[in-house]
Parts: C-alpha cells; structure tokens; sequence
C-alpha cells in the first residue's frame, strides 16, 4: 500500500510513542485546537493512521487512548492511567511553557535498581526530575526513594548525561507531585512537593513577588547554588 504522512501524522505517531498512551481530548488540544472542527478533524485523522496499522488503540477509556503499535502494555492495563497522567503533568507544564529535553520514565543511572523518575524535563530554563505519586505510601518508602537520588548525585555520573550545558553541570530538582505531603529531605538535592504544576507556578510567582517587593533577599536555590527561576 502506497501512503504519505503529512508533518503533522509523523509528530503525532512520534508523541503516542513518546508518552506510550495518548487521550483524544489531548490530541485535540496539542494538534487540531486551531482548526475549525478539531474533533472531528482529530477523530478522521485517528481513524486513518489506525487503520493503515501505524498506532494501536483501546477504547476500554472514554474518550479513545491511543497506544504505539509495539506497546507492551495490556489495553486494559492500569499503566495507561500511570501514562495518562505523565501527560497530564506535561500539559499543565505547556501552559505556562513548552518544556524541553522531555523523557518519559527516565532511567538516567543506564542500570536496574536506580532512580526511575516518571518524567524528565527542561522547563523554564531550569532540568527536573518528576515523580507523581498516584498512590500513597508510607514516609519511609518515599524517603529511600530520595535516598536513591542522594546515591546518584554522589556518583557524579549525572554530569555526563546528554541533556548538560556546557558549562558547570546542573543536578537537577525533585519535583514530587502528590496531595499528600511527605516528611522526606535531603541536604543534597532539592525537593519540591506539590499537588500540581499550576500550584508550583504559583508558589515561586509568590516568591518572586516577595523578592520583588524586598520582603526576601535570598533567591530560591539548591544546596548545590542552583538557582530555580520559573517566572
């Protein structure tokens, strides 16, 4: 079978196979907003790839997700929620700003065992490891998680990842997302615990607005001297 795919059919099999499970509602809302119809001309252009065997679908969830067409996950599989809000997170983020350098479920030790961040991003000029706790757990479990990211930024091996500038390299923060606040630190790495990215911008526009107005002088920084700018 002869076909062409237009710019817009290859960055959108690209994203399904970037974020593994993909909604029709973001569909509509990071490609097709634009257009006249965006539902419809979303559903034709679902349909279309689907049919000519480029994407996998599941409509176990309403609106339909879409799966890459090697995804190794059952389509009634739980993990597509886990995957839905990775994306959930990343759209909240291109509200504000489109991050860059993204990885779905970095493995940034190359090994079994290391840390395993739901999302890696470069967002506002400054790198993020994210975790998003769907589920509660108990404050020792969460603590040996930070305890991994201590042991990963004592090995140095993060200043030689892909994403680095070229200058002085960056540990990246830890941004937890959960509604339940965990008693968890480290005197080595950053750690910011929120409920969303809507409630991270708004606390640090707080912060800059207290630094503008003299009431703090000390800039928001890590115990390495990064400093976190996310206005």
């Amino acid at each position: 079978m002869s076909f062409r795919l237009s710019q817009r059919d290859k960055d959108i099999i690209g994203f399904i196979n970037q974020f593994r499970a993909v909604d029709r509602d973001s569909l509509v809302e990071l490609f097709f907003k634009q257009l006249k119809s965006p539902v419809n001309a979303c559903n034709s252009v679902m349909v279309r790839l689907y049919r000519l065997g480029l994407i996998e679908r599941t409509q176990q969830y309403s609106p339909t997700v879409y799966l890459p067409v090697d995804a190794k996950i059952k389509k009634n599989s739980q993990k597509i929620l886990h995957f839905l809000s990775i994306l959930d997170i990343y759209k909240q983020m291109c509200t504000y700003s489109a991050p860059k350098q993204v990885i779905v479920e970095d493995k940034p030790t190359g090994r079994k065992g290391g840390i395993e961040p739901d999302l890696f991003c470069i967002f506002k000029g400054s790198p993020f490891w994210i975790e998003i706790q769907r589920n509660q757990y108990s404050e020792q479990k969460m603590q040996v998680k930070i305890n991994l990211y201590e042991e990963f930024f004592f090995s140095d091996e993060w200043k030689a990842l892909h994403w680095q500038p070229d200058r002085a390299a960056i540990f990246p923060s830890v941004i937890l997302i959960t509604p339940v606040r965990y008693a968890v630190s480290s005197e080595h790495i950053r750690i910011i615990q929120v409920r969303s990215i809507n409630e991270l911008m708004e606390k640090y526009r707080s912060s800059a607005k207290q630094q503008r107005d003299g009431r703090s002088k000390v800039a928001a920084s890590s115990s390495s001297g990064i400093k976190i700018n996310l206005t």
